[in-house]
């Protein structure tokens, strides 16, 4: 009987560890929050994933959007006046920059 229970003690503690070094590895990819040079917040975080400032409801479901239909926003202006920023689409309120599996959330349009 206690062949077993190591056995099972074992299998547990390989478990807690490949799910530990996979969420570190992971987890590594995602910044913290900064601030950007106009005050908005910015976080850059994996395709898939979105920022701490735009998850649950309405909010989550509009920054999701943003990030995978960029053609929705072709030649949409924002009515913030945020042009002035460089924001030439709507889009740039949601997500500032992407580069490879990684894309850079601002707050702009949460705020």
């Amino acid at each position: 009987m206690s062949g077993r229970v190591l056995a099972a003690s074992l299998v547990i503690i390989g478990i807690v560890l490949a799910a530990g070094a996979w969420w570190l590895r992971d987890g590594g990819r995602q910044s913290a929050v900064m601030t950007d040079e106009i005050g908005d917040k910015v976080q850059t975080v994996r395709r898939g994933q979105l920022p701490v400032f735009a998850t649950g409801g309405d909010v989550a479901a509009l920054y999701r959007f943003a990030a995978d239909n960029p053609q929705a926003f072709a030649g949409v202006e924002c009515t913030c006046g945020c042009v002035k920023f460089g924001h030439a689409t709507n889009r740039l309120c949601y997500v500032k920059a992407e580069r490879g599996d990684e894309r850079t959330f601002t707050s702009h349009a949460a705020t």
